[in-house]
């Protein structure tokens, strides 16, 4: 009897951890890396795996203390959501495997020393001793570093980074924190590759792939043409499969003209008060356009929820069961902006934009921008977003045709600024010519639920605030 007890009791003690929903919609995640192995030793809320949705990347931390028994995938692998991606088993102990080391980013001093001081093999001694040869140029006296569990930690970007040049993240000593892979770290790595595979290197080649970091192909000038499939990285399939989805919708394009000159007067005079008192809200020492284009827009969402709405095709959310398609009209302004990033193109989202004025719109700007640069943000910075607005000006281009985005029905699309002349609007000096600022708002809207009327109306009220932003004052909040 005891005997069956204890047979059956590790049994009864394995819990399979399942991959909990993070965010509305995803379905699957990409393993990027794992902290844990099998048979190592982990606590409550310890890092198991760092993932990558479709919105952002997260840290999954386990539920149970005990001891890790299997992992259902590999790194790179795409794990299903509300599947088992890790055991557990909570009874079991780590004296079970004595050699387990549980890897972290933060590793205690004492298994840092048990990794200097392990003796090597004759052989790891030579290998040790060809990569120092080839990767440094100055090497201390001190004992090689460990590559492999600790040297994979590093940000979406530097990782997107290490794909595109075609290096193995883990044979780079990090410089970071615990180890930490930076992008220089990257770039330093390829030049001193670049540099050994060379017996005589140009300084102008090695000083081209130091800032790009691209690896430029041999020409052919003979031969047939050659193709070369690369497979898409996280953040273009997000959008591969988002863009399919979006384009599933009617869409129709309005355009505008917006004049700027009393916004950018508006603006110099604001950065003027900003850079004298000192009165910046958080991070933000000077504006920039989009905040009152933002702001601009929640007003003209108050006259036109519609635009504010999403379409319930099978009339699901409204109850009533008649499988009708429906509209959600939604109460707060949630704004998604969107960003380029190393990683490509990201929309975060300002939540609950009318409740906040032009200085809080503009730090949440900045907090959202450095973690999108960083990829940090995480699925609630991505999530609930009711309406888009695209800033393409901020690179280049004038005329753009932007895509509404999923469970939304309209998006904006800003172009690049320019001045143009123009003749004068002040009664008796019409046929004078005056410099002025102009820029093109391009709107794009569900053809199923919004009509041409709608959308050129409220294009028109967003216009006249942009137009005379003294209006934005008078609805301070």
């Amino acid at each position: 009897m005891v005997r069956a007890f204890h047979a059956s009791r590790p049994l009864l003690a394995v819990k399979p951890v399942l991959l909990a929903d993070i965010g509305e919609g995803i379905v699957e995640c990409e393993i990027i890396q794992w902290f844990v192995e099998p048979g190592a030793r982990v606590e409550e809320f310890s890092p198991l795996c760092e993932v990558q949705s479709d919105k952002a990347s997260v840290e999954i931390t386990s539920r149970f203390a005990g001891v890790v028994k299997k992992l259902h995938y590999d790194a790179g692998e795409m794990a299903k959501v509300g599947k088992p991606f890790v055991d557990i088993d909570i009874e079991g102990d780590a004296s079970e495997d004595p050699g387990a080391v549980v890897p972290s980013e933060t590793p205690s001093k004492e298994a840092e020393s048990k990794v200097t001081q392990a003796p090597v093999r004759p052989s790891a001694e030579e290998a040790a001793a060809a990569q120092v040869a080839v990767l440094t140029e100055h090497e201390s006296e001190t004992a090689p570093k460990v590559k492999g569990k600790h040297a994979t930690l590093a940000t979406p970007a530097v990782r997107h980074l290490s794909k595109e040049l075609k290096v193995d993240i883990s044979e780079i000593d990090g410089t970071g924190r615990d180890g930490r892979v930076l992008k220089e770290d990257i770039y330093k790595f390829v030049e001193r590759r670049n540099a050994a595979s060379t017996q005589t290197p140009s300084p102008e080649l090695t000083h081209a792939t130091q800032p790009t970091g691209a690896l430029a192909p041999e020409v052919s000038t003979t031969g047939p043409q050659q193709e070369t499939r690369v497979p898409l990285t996280r953040t273009q399939e997000m959008m591969f499969k988002t863009m399919t989805r979006s384009l599933s919708i009617p869409h129709f394009l309005y355009a505008d003209e917006v004049d700027f000159t009393s916004l950018v007067e508006l603006r110099g005079r604001l950065n003027k008060v900003l850079a004298k008192s000192g009165l910046s809200d958080g991070q933000v020492h000077k504006l920039s356009f989009l905040p009152f284009i933002i702001k601009a827009v929640s007003m003209s969402l108050y006259k036109f929820p519609i635009l504010n709405a999403r379409v319930d095709v099978e009339g699901t959310s409204t109850g009533n069961g008649n499988g009708k398609p429906a509209l959600v009209h939604r109460s707060q302004h949630n704004i998604g902006v969107a960003m380029d990033t190393p990683s490509g193109l990201l929309v975060p989202v300002i939540k609950n934009v009318g409740s906040l004025n032009i200085l809080g719109i503009a730090a949440e700007l900045t907090r959202l921008q450095g973690l999108a640069n960083a990829g940090k943000l995480s699925p609630q910075d991505m999530a609930g977003g009711t309406i888009t607005v695209s800033n393409i000006g901020s690179i280049g281009g004038t005329y753009l045709s932007p895509v509404v985005v999923e469970r939304e029905v309209a998006i904006l699309g800003v172009g690049r600024m320019r001045t143009v002349p123009a003749f004068s609007t002040v009664p008796g000096e019409e046929d004078r010519v005056v410099r002025r600022q102009v820029c093109n708002f391009s709107w794009s809207a569900d053809h199923r639920v919004v009509d041409g009327a709608t959308m050129a109306r409220a294009a028109e009220v967003v216009r006249a605030i942009v137009e005379e932003p003294d209006v934005m004052v008078m609805h301070l909040r």
